[in-house]
């Protein structure tokens, strides 16, 4: 069981019959009336974000999420695969439980599945990826005072804004929680 006293980023836990894992919370101690704990809230299965306030005395069960590293073979119409780097043992996971947590990864990285009671409900890929870029527009010299952006696309298909002064070929890095450009390698 954890308190609401206790609610930090990613914890995740049961609500209602869901799982829900934590992305912000606040604790506020008015200067009338008890203290309480504002929190957006994050359904793993469905993706959905709530806003609620629980008491500090509040209990829930704490949900227990298996993070496992496959890697990531291959796509299809529907499905990704991957594959157990212990067992070798090959899985395919509907493009719906994915979403677009794999627009940074190319084939034969290792990514983490993320499971509740068995059940995938999503993915987390690396924080950082260095990828190459395929397609950008040629930087114009002198336009750099303004720390002026551009889109490029990388060698997995997404786009992400970079400086100016990168071109095709370059290899970057790219962190992957927010989809920002870093630097480049």
């Amino acid at each position: 069981m954890i308190t609401a006293g206790d609610f930090r980023n990613g914890v995740t836990f049961e609500l209602d019959g869901n799982i829900f894992q934590i992305v912000e919370f606040q604790h506020v101690k008015p200067g009338k009336g008890a203290a309480f704990v504002r929190t957006k809230l994050k359904n793993i299965v469905t993706g959905a974000t709530v806003e609620r306030t629980f008491n500090p005395t509040d209990k829930m069960p704490k949900a227990h999420i298996e993070r496992k590293d496959m890697q990531y073979l291959y796509s299809d119409d529907d499905f990704y695969h991957f594959m157990d780097v212990e067992t070798f043992e090959q899985m395919p996971i509907g493009k719906a439980n994915v979403g677009d947590a794999l627009k940074f990864v190319k084939e034969n990285e290792v990514v983490k599945i993320l499971s509740h009671k068995g059940n995938v409900f999503g993915i987390e890929p690396p924080t950082f990826v260095e990828l190459k870029i395929t397609e950008t527009d040629p930087g114009f010299k002198g336009d750099t005072a303004t720390g002026a952006t551009k889109p490029a696309t990388v060698e997995t298909g997404a786009v992400i804004k970079v400086p100016l002064f990168v071109d095709n070929g370059d290899v970057i890095r790219i962190d992957t929680r927010t989809g920002e450009y870093m630097e480049r390698v």
